[in-house]
């Protein structure tokens, strides 16, 4: 279960944001700049989405998962694993 749902400005559509808070999700979605009447969003929060973008930026250099050579789901998954223990701890 989420609590936050923290998205880029693509994401932003009522409907969709309607549909998170039916689940008890809240979104921290920028507003596109065409919406005429501006969306409440923290601010804070949105900035560290950066963090999340940078770590998928590592995993994708290696050359095995963003291709995703492996066709079994948890063949995939072991070797993200191991990228992030390569990557992230070691």
């Amino acid at each position: 279960a989420a609590d936050w749902l923290i998205a880029d400005r693509g994401y932003d559509a009522d409907w969709f944001r309607d549909a998170l808070k039916d689940k008890g999700i809240k979104p921290c979605i920028p507003g596109r700049k065409s919406r005429g009447k501006a969306v409440r969003y923290d601010k804070r929060r949105y900035k560290r989405r950066n963090r999340i973008e940078i770590m998928f930026g590592r995993l994708k250099d290696w050359r095995r998962i963003a291709t995703r050579y492996d066709r079994c789901a948890k063949t995939f998954l072991s070797a993200i694993a191991l990228a992030a223990t390569v990557l992230f701890w070691l």
